[in-house]
């Protein structure tokens, strides 16, 4: 985008400037999902965070969904890119299956459950249940944008 100054005739360029998270939507065999309530807000979310800026987008959610919940996976496949138009942050989510490892809780979580899909639904915000929901249908990848709290339906 250009930005021209009012009492100028310089030109300035500005890039958006957004943030690359990842998460893991981690399903059982029995169709349980993998959910955490977050120790900063007490909200359910599926586990993720941040990708560095050295690591891949599959290394970065097996990480994540390992310090959040002390369960090990295996990336499958990409299920969604889901964008907060209010803080600029582009989730990529990848449906995983559990691999290995105990269900703790860490810093970043108060608790850790595997919750049924109905319970999803009960427990987390809209923009973070259709994250999970998306990924349990062959249908995806999803790519869905939301301004914090609501989907913004697309035109």
């Amino acid at each position: 985008m250009l930005l021209y100054m009012s009492n100028s005739a310089q030109k300035t360029t500005s890039t958006p400037l957004h943030s690359v998270s990842v998460a893991g939507a981690v399903v059982r065999e029995d169709g349980r999902l993998l959910a955490i309530r977050r120790a900063d807000n007490g909200t359910w979310e599926l586990p993720g965070g941040v990708l560095e800026l050295t690591e891949s987008p599959e290394a970065g959610v097996t990480r994540e969904v390992r310090e959040e919940t002390g369960i090990r996976v295996e990336v499958e496949e990409l299920t969604g890119v889901y964008k907060n138009t209010t803080r600029g942050v582009v989730a990529l989510v990848f449906r995983c299956k559990p691999a290995g490892g105990e269900e703790r809780t860490s810093a970043e979580s108060t608790a850790v459950e595997w919750l049924t899909p109905e319970e999803i639904t009960a427990r987390m915000t809209e923009v973070y249940a259709i994250r999970l929901l998306d990924a349990l249908d062959d249908r995806g990848p999803h790519v869905r944008s939301h301004d914090g709290r609501h989907l913004i339906t697309q035109q």
